[in-house]
């Protein structure tokens, strides 16, 4: 069973994301937008170890969206942008580890 309220994008929770409401475009694309620019602005705030723990947090919480991808009644849309997000966030996470 899946945690509905579970946060899974900064403030964003998973049924945001796998319900019918909002649509995705424009209104969970706008909060994907809004979240992301708040969660990497507070990455510079970070140590390194806080921030392993957040990629690996963010790692296990894309995967917790997309354990369900083949299910035609979530909305697959706002699965795909939420995994673009992540990925931008990951990767943003992985660039501060690297320098």
């Amino acid at each position: 069973m899946t945690d509905l309220d579970r946060k899974i994008f900064g403030q964003i929770t998973t049924k945001e994301i796998i319900g019918a409401s909002p649509p995705a475009i424009p209104d969970t694309k706008n909060l994907l937008d809004a979240e992301l620019q708040q969660l990497t602005n507070q990455l510079d705030l970070q140590n390194r170890e806080n921030l392993q723990k957040l990629l690996e947090e963010q790692q296990i919480l894309e995967n917790h969206v997309n354990s369900r991808p083949g299910a035609m009644a979530l909305a697959q849309d706002k699965i795909q942008l939420f995994t673009e997000y992540s990925q931008k966030y990951i990767q943003v996470i992985t660039q501060k580890l690297q320098s």
